[in-house]
Protein backbone atom coordinates (compact mmCIF):
# COMPACT_ATOMS: atom_id res chain seq x y z
CA UNK A 1 0.00 0.00 0.00
CA UNK A 2 1.59 3.28 -1.00
CA UNK A 3 1.02 6.68 1.26
CA UNK A 4 -2.08 7.83 -1.07
CA UNK A 5 -3.79 4.76 -0.52
CA UNK A 6 -2.84 4.80 2.82
CA UNK A 7 -3.91 8.43 3.69
CA UNK A 8 -7.19 7.93 1.44
CA UNK A 9 -8.29 5.07 3.75
CA UNK A 10 -7.54 5.92 6.85
CA UNK A 11 -9.59 9.46 5.89
CA UNK A 12 -12.39 7.26 5.11
CA UNK A 13 -11.93 5.53 8.42
CA UNK A 14 -11.76 8.72 10.38
CA UNK A 15 -14.97 10.12 8.79
CA UNK A 16 -16.68 7.29 9.05
CA UNK A 17 -15.55 6.72 12.89
CA UNK A 18 -16.03 10.62 13.21
CA UNK A 19 -19.95 10.22 11.65
CA UNK A 20 -20.83 7.21 14.16
CA UNK A 21 -19.34 8.86 17.02
CA UNK A 22 -21.71 12.24 15.99
CA UNK A 23 -25.18 10.00 15.32
CA UNK A 24 -24.53 7.91 18.64
CA UNK A 25 -22.60 9.34 21.21
CA UNK A 26 -20.68 8.16 23.79
CA UNK A 27 -22.00 5.60 26.07
CA UNK A 28 -22.29 2.72 24.31
CA UNK A 29 -20.54 -0.67 24.46
CA UNK A 30 -17.26 -1.36 22.12
CA UNK A 31 -19.15 -3.84 19.93
CA UNK A 32 -22.13 -1.70 19.41
CA UNK A 33 -19.36 1.09 17.67
CA UNK A 34 -17.33 -1.99 16.08
CA UNK A 35 -20.47 -2.91 14.24
CA UNK A 36 -21.03 0.25 13.51
CA UNK A 37 -18.01 1.30 12.10
CA UNK A 38 -17.92 -2.13 9.85
CA UNK A 39 -21.26 -1.48 8.74
CA UNK A 40 -20.10 1.98 7.35
CA UNK A 41 -17.37 1.06 5.60
CA UNK A 42 -18.87 -2.19 4.21
CA UNK A 43 -21.48 0.56 2.94
CA UNK A 44 -18.55 2.30 1.00
CA UNK A 45 -17.56 -0.42 -0.86
CA UNK A 46 -14.28 -1.74 1.86
CA UNK A 47 -13.06 -5.02 2.71
CA UNK A 48 -14.01 -5.32 6.38
CA UNK A 49 -13.11 -8.72 8.90
CA UNK A 50 -14.45 -7.93 12.05
CA UNK A 51 -12.97 -10.05 15.30
CA UNK A 52 -9.74 -10.76 12.99
CA UNK A 53 -7.67 -13.28 14.41
CA UNK A 54 -4.27 -13.25 15.32
CA UNK A 55 -1.86 -15.71 17.00
CA UNK A 56 0.78 -14.84 18.75
CA UNK A 57 4.22 -17.49 18.49
CA UNK A 58 7.30 -17.34 20.27
CA UNK A 59 10.82 -17.17 18.19
CA UNK A 60 10.58 -20.53 17.69
CA UNK A 61 7.05 -20.59 16.13
CA UNK A 62 5.48 -22.25 19.27
CA UNK A 63 1.68 -20.53 19.55
CA UNK A 64 1.67 -18.58 22.56
CA UNK A 65 -1.67 -17.51 22.65
CA UNK A 66 -4.97 -16.75 19.66
CA UNK A 67 -6.13 -13.06 20.37
CA UNK A 68 -8.73 -11.43 18.37
CA UNK A 69 -8.10 -7.35 16.33
CA UNK A 70 -11.43 -5.67 16.54
CA UNK A 71 -11.14 -4.24 12.48
CA UNK A 72 -9.01 -5.43 9.75
CA UNK A 73 -9.63 -2.89 6.39
CA UNK A 74 -8.54 -3.96 3.05
CA UNK A 75 -6.11 -6.52 4.42
CA UNK A 76 -3.66 -3.66 5.10
CA UNK A 77 -5.26 -1.56 7.97
CA UNK A 78 -5.87 -2.83 11.76
CA UNK A 79 -8.26 -0.89 13.91
CA UNK A 80 -8.29 -1.32 17.76
CA UNK A 81 -11.65 0.42 19.05
CA UNK A 82 -12.03 1.49 22.85
CA UNK A 83 -14.72 2.97 24.46
CA UNK A 84 -12.91 4.54 27.30
CA UNK A 85 -13.01 7.70 29.05
CA UNK A 86 -8.91 7.98 28.45
CA UNK A 87 -6.70 6.08 26.15
CA UNK A 88 -3.65 4.86 28.25
CA UNK A 89 -0.27 3.47 26.88
CA UNK A 90 -1.30 -0.30 27.43
CA UNK A 91 -4.11 0.50 24.72
CA UNK A 92 -1.39 1.69 22.40
CA UNK A 93 0.71 -1.14 23.57
CA UNK A 94 -2.19 -3.56 22.47
CA UNK A 95 -2.53 -2.54 19.10
CA UNK A 96 1.29 -2.62 18.50
CA UNK A 97 1.39 -5.68 19.25
CA UNK A 98 -1.33 -6.96 17.45
CA UNK A 99 0.54 -5.42 14.57
CA UNK A 100 4.11 -6.98 15.52
CA UNK A 101 2.04 -10.67 15.69
CA UNK A 102 -0.06 -10.05 12.46
CA UNK A 103 3.53 -8.76 10.48
CA UNK A 104 0.79 -5.78 9.50
CA UNK A 105 2.56 -2.08 9.56
CA UNK A 106 -0.50 -0.06 9.86
CA UNK A 107 -3.14 0.27 12.51
CA UNK A 108 -4.96 2.94 14.23
CA UNK A 109 -6.35 3.25 17.42
CA UNK A 110 -10.23 4.62 17.70
CA UNK A 111 -11.64 5.91 21.13
CA UNK A 112 -15.63 6.48 21.22
CA UNK A 113 -16.19 6.33 25.23
CA UNK A 114 -15.55 10.22 25.39
CA UNK A 115 -17.15 13.12 24.52
CA UNK A 116 -14.99 13.61 22.03
CA UNK A 117 -13.76 11.38 19.03
CA UNK A 118 -10.65 10.16 18.68
CA UNK A 119 -7.99 8.36 16.03
CA UNK A 120 -4.38 7.67 16.08
CA UNK A 121 -2.29 6.25 13.26
CA UNK A 122 0.40 3.86 14.09
CA UNK A 123 3.07 2.54 11.63
CA UNK A 124 5.88 0.09 12.34
CA UNK A 125 8.92 -0.17 10.51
Amino acid sequence: MNKDQLNFLCNEVRVSGYDLHRYLKHGHLEKVYENGLANRLQKKGFMVSQQFPVQVTDEDGSVLGDLKADILVENELLIELKAVETIHAAHVAQLLGYLRATRLQYGLLINFGSPHFSIKRYILD
